[in-house]
């Protein structure tokens, strides 16, 4: 069983070392108080004034004096190098919904290590915040405020099937797989609601969802796919 680390009944934010601005940071906190560190990323916390309740990883990419400005108490090694530091992060967190900072832009190899996660804990609500775009995991049953003439992004990671309204192009009847037909660029004509199968589809949309897609998978009740085993 996975540790948990840090444990909240309100959202978190994960906050990691790849490209974030204290703007972002003033956002995510607004949304989700309780501020956690991938490794490195303490150094932007610190920078936009704000202590890690936690710091989680192998710390490998945490300099001296960001370290030693953190009490001992919030920072938690894992020192197994089978995982990155936002799994490590990720897993060691219980909260109803995490909001991550710093894993999209930079590096591509980051980026994609950063979706490759959202998959392997498709059980977990997470959004990975870019400039203009978030993109999560989708859960069994989602229903997204998009603005008509929104761009809503699917992209599998295993082959999906499931069903939508509001989309201009319905997925309905349709295998998205890699590979073979992904569901990019398409456009809402309004709210959309959509049912997946199974896990494995990525959904990329519009940063403006930030704050209803947090008070949504928050709820309790919110659709989740099961933990898998392994």
């Amino acid at each position: 069983m996975t540790m948990r680390i840090v444990q909240s009944d309100t959202p978190a934010c994960l906050v990691g070392g790849g490209p974030v601005l204290p703007g972002d940071i003033a956002d995510a906190q607004a949304l989700a108080p309780l501020m956690v560190a991938a490794d490195g990323g303490a150094r932007a916390l610190l920078d936009a004034g704000v202590m890690p309740d936690a710091v989680i990883g192998d710390l490998d990419s945490l300099d001296p004096a960001t370290r030693a400005a953190i009490p001992a108490t919030r920072v938690h090694l894992i020192a197994e190098q089978n995982s990155t530091d936002f799994d490590k992060a990720l897993r060691s967190i219980a909260a109803p919904v995490v909001i991550g900072l710093g894993f999209l832009g930079a590096r591509i190899d980051h980026q994609l290590a950063a979706l490759n996660t959202l998959h392997a804990r498709a059980d977990r609500a997470c959004l990975l915040v870019g400039d203009t775009e978030i993109v999560l995991h989708l859960p069994p049953r989602l229903s997204l405020p998009t603005r008509s003439g929104d761009t809503v992004s699917l992209f599998p990671l295993a082959p999906v099937t499931g069903r939508s309204d509001g989309l201009h192009w319905p997925i309905d009847g349709i295998t998205l797989a890699p590979g073979g037909m992904s569901g990019t660029s398409n456009r809402a004509c309004g709210p959309v609601e959509l049912v997946l199968d199974g896990p494995g589809c990525l959904g990329i949309v519009p940063r403006h969802l930030l704050a209803p897609l947090v008070r949504t998978l928050g709820q309790p009740d919110a659709a989740r796919w099961p933990v898998r085993a392994g």
